[in-house]
């Protein structure tokens, strides 16, 4: 009976608090102010010509943007997940399509730094730290077909003396051809599944060849590309980890990068709601500006609880990962719910704007696409939605 069931005891955590540290505040400052300055002038262009913004990235990686939460040890200054989720926010409000391209070589130097060799470290994470040289980072796991379900992965990697044998072809890669370094994943043997799966550090010069540059919805400025594998060598010393061991590289990479995705899905909301906003000030209908009307006051009100809560639910679960806490269910929960309320925000600003915000002279109709691509990359809201209901039931 209903009567007889007893609460779930809660799991007790160290108390978080809300205050963001000076050397945080510092940061968000420089990415704001870089945001600010350096992104939102030029992204409405590259958004239309659909090109790879080289100066900003330049700009970017001269300053450190690209990899100060890199270990000290290995050329970054060593900050948290919660002050590279405050620092994406910034990014991310001059504009998605920039900050993913700025934020592929993170992704790529995730898993070095989860399962590499100290060798490996000091070698790929140092490289991509060096501010003399720009180096982009690749991150190749999706397939044609092995999406969500990457454990079907047809890309293969056979045991030769000295190192492995690749072969294959990756799908919707961010930097896909134009990086200078790889994390990609293939299986030894595809009848194991998750079981069979290794990650490997790959180098352009061993032979990934770039293939079809895919022409996108939103996050234009990004480069997303195909990359094709055709007998492609790697020495035994740039496999990550184990074998075996990809799957469980390519979840744990996971599990640390969706707070980050969650953060550039609030950043993106928030700039589309401060539009609005303004907007809804400044415009007037029936004698009186249109925010003063109930049917959009509470449009914002709406917006901008749920910017909050997307913004505590994403500072949550990267406060847990800097405890070196589990993480999964809340990095899933945030991920999940900052993703719709990007697509639900920016939306709504292109109802308040009404036929201005359709047009693509108004910036709201480039934030509803780029919002789009936050509830499928890096795990869809499907597939967040059974990750968390997988940690609460058990099954």
């Amino acid at each position: 009976m209903l009567m007889d069931h007893k609460p779930a005891m809660m799991t007790q955590t160290p108390q978080a608090h809300f205050d963001l540290s000076e050397d945080q505040k510092q940061f968000q400052e420089l990415a704001h102010s870089f945001a600010e300055n350096e992104i939102r002038p030029v992204a409405p262009d590259y958004d239309e010509r659909e090109e790879f913004p080289w100066d900003v990235i330049q700009k970017a990686h001269a300053l450190g943007l690209m990899t100060y939460g890199f270990p000290e040890e290995y050329g970054g200054t060593g900050a948290s997940a919660l002050t590279q989720c405050v620092v994406t926010e910034e990014l991310a409000w001059g504009c998605a399509g920039i900050s993913t391209a700025l934020g592929g070589t993170g992704l790529c130097a995730t898993p070095i730094v989860i399962s590499g060799s100290d060798a490996q470290k000091k070698k790929y994470l140092g490289r991509f730290a060096d501010t003399r040289k720009l180096t982009l980072g690749a991150y190749a796991i999706t397939e044609p077909d092995a999406g969500s379900d990457v454990a079907s992965m047809k890309t293969t990697a056979k045991k030769v003396s000295g190192g492995y044998v690749l072969n294959g072809t990756k799908h919707f890669i961010t930097n896909g051809g134009l990086a200078d370094v790889y994390v990609i994943f293939a299986t030894m043997d595809p009848s194991q599944r998750a079981d069979g799966i290794c990650a490997f550090i790959v180098e352009k010069e061993m032979g990934v060849q770039a293939g079809k540059k895919e022409r996108k919805m939103g996050i234009r400025a990004s480069h997303t590309a195909q990359i094709h594998l055709e007998d492609v060598f790697v020495p035994e010393e740039n496999r990550l980890g184990e074998e075996g061991e990809g799957f469980l590289t390519a979840m744990r990479t996971f599990e640390h990068t969706r707070p980050d995705v969650a953060a550039l899905a609030v950043g993106v909301a928030r700039a589309a709601f401060e539009y609005a906003m303004d907007y809804s000030q400044q415009r007037e209908q029936f004698g009186k500006p249109i925010a003063r009307f109930q049917a959009i006051g509470f449009m914002l009100a709406d917006m901008a609880t749920e910017i909050d809560a997307a913004r505590l639910l994403t500072w949550r679960s990267a406060w847990m990962l800097d405890q070196g806490l589990p993480v999964n269910k809340e990095a899933s929960m945030a991920k999940r719910f900052a993703a719709d309320t990007a697509m639900k925000v920016t939306t709504d600003a292109v109802q308040i704007l009404g036929g201005v915000g359709y047009m693509r002279d108004y910036p709201t109709e480039k934030w509803m696409r780029d919002a789009k691509i936050m509830q499928i990359y890096e795990g869809t809201s499907q597939i967040q939605r059974i990750v968390i209901s997988r940690m609460l039931t058990g099954w």
